[in-house]
């Protein structure tokens, strides 16, 4: 396999013979990396970590360290990273703790730009964006298609939903609904439905306009948030992502952001 001759490997680690080693990386202990994943320079990584096929990681990216969190101590825990992921420089990703079951799973076809970070036991889905500076806090969940515009940060234990987008500076201390488009900095807001990514990823217009309505009712219609379920269930044309949207709020610990 191509490793730069300046790169130090631990002898544990598991590399495809595929995948290039690029100048001045660090790989330690309990490292499986898989087939044609490119680590371009100065990248770190410590295990347990596990990646997949097809990722490349760019310049000054932290992969897999220990938590910030106060509360671990060392304990054996895991980082996941799926297939064809993009990383960028200065990315940092911690793995998991005993408090949020010992792993930080990344799955594919992610894009992580420059300086986000993302904390111990987060959960991404596929297809996400992180824009530059954006940060998660530890336990973070967030679903397929999401896209977490620049600097904004996540408070620990949030959840945000598929197809979702939070605007730039938010600081989101609630779950966001799937579907919806969320801007604002304390004092967050949806605007709606996130119509620009469901029609560029293929939804109907009528699946879209049904969210739409049903982001007005649970957000312009001065009722509180079980009055307007029921005015969804009742008046608003059912399919399936608006099945997921009202489970979404149902099963929220936080609630979610209105």
């Amino acid at each position: 396999m191509p490793i730069h001759p300046t790169a130090i490997v631990d002898p544990q680690a598991r590399i495809d013979e595929s995948a290039e080693i690029g100048p001045y990386c660090i790989i330690g202990a309990e490292v499986e990396i898989g087939a044609r994943t490119r680590l371009m320079a100065h990248v770190y990584l410590e295990g347990p970590t596990w990646i997949g096929e097809d990722n490349i990681f760019f310049p000054y990216s932290s992969i897999g360290v220990a938590s910030q969190d106060l509360k671990y101590k060392g304990e054996r825990a895991e980082t996941h990273i799926g297939h064809r992921n993009r990383i960028r420089e200065f990315v940092t990703i911690h793995r998991g703790t005993a408090g949020g079951g010992l792993v930080t799973t990344i799955g594919s076809d992610n894009l992580l730009m420059a300086y986000c970070h993302v904390a111990h036991d987060c959960r991404i889905g596929d297809h996400v964006i992180l824009v530059n500076g954006a940060t998660l806090a530890g336990h973070v969940t967030l679903g397929d298609w999401v896209e977490i515009s620049a600097y904004t940060g996540i408070h620990q234990f949030c959840r945000v939903g598929d197809h979702a987008f939070v605007g730039s500076h938010s600081a989101v201390i609630q779950d966001v609904m799937p579907y919806s488009s969320t801007v604002g900095e304390r004092a967050m807001r949806v605007f709606g439905a996130n119509r620009i990514g469901l029609e560029r990823r293929g939804f109907e217009k009528p699946v879209i306009e049904s969210l739409q309505t049903a982001f007005r009712l649970l957000t312009r219609s001065q009722l509180n948030t079980s009055q307007a379920v029921e005015r969804i269930r009742a008046e608003v044309a059912p399919c399936t992502e608006l099945d997921a949207l009202l489970e979404f709020i149902r099963t929220s610990p936080r609630g979610v952001i209105k």
